[in-house]
């Protein structure tokens, strides 16, 4: 198994990285945030996940190891793969997810493709104890009523992350125009 590789970059394609290792080019899934910080040409080194199924090997490289650690953690949940693991990524560092976990933040993970309210309460129920979390209020926002509040915030042109950065900040026992209206001032529309 592939456990560190230090290289160049030579292509960034959203979501891979090609690394240059001594004429050799691992292409590696990335975050978001490691995509962005790097440049072409650029040494660097990242933490990798192997994943091998039968009929693919996938490669998950992370800057810090921590990162890694959490990727692993998170792939262990029944319905998570690396590959939604790595959206998840792309949502928020590694602190802000373990904060997510730890607050039982059931909005932080919802809105990421291909993982609904189940699977992230599922996430938060699984690893609170392994990341030192407290019990999930699973009375939050009703999955219509998030629903509604998202497809407004997208209207206006925000992102995910800046709608689950809202949604966190809010108030969640008001009405839907309410929380509309609070996520707006929140982000300074």
């Amino acid at each position: 198994m592939i456990g560190y590789l230090s290289g160049s970059a030579i292509i960034r394609d959203d979501p891979y990285l090609i690394i240059d290792v001594n004429g050799v080019g691992y292409k590696t899934h990335a975050a978001s945030d490691v995509l962005s910080s790097i440049s072409i040409g650029s040494n660097l080194k990242l933490f990798i996940y192997t994943h091998v199924r039968e009929d693919v090997l996938e490669l998950y490289g992370f800057s810090k190891y921590s990162d890694l650690k959490l990727f692993e953690l998170i792939i262990t949940v029944p319905g998570v793969g690396p590959r939604t693991a790595i959206a998840i990524f792309s949502n928020g560092t590694g602190d802000e997810i373990t904060k997510a976990i730890i607050d039982a933040d059931v909005t932080f993970f919802s809105g990421i493709p291909r993982l609904g309210t189940k699977n992230a309460q599922k996430i938060i129920i699984e690893l609170k104890n392994k990341v030192g979390g407290r019990e999930l209020d699973l009375a939050g926002v009703s999955n219509g009523e998030r629903n509604e509040l998202v497809s407004a915030l997208k209207a206006f042109g925000f992102t995910t992350k800046e709608i689950n950065e809202a949604i966190r900040n809010t108030d969640r026992a008001t009405s839907v125009e309410e929380q509309i209206k609070a996520a707006l001032k929140y982000l300074g529309k």
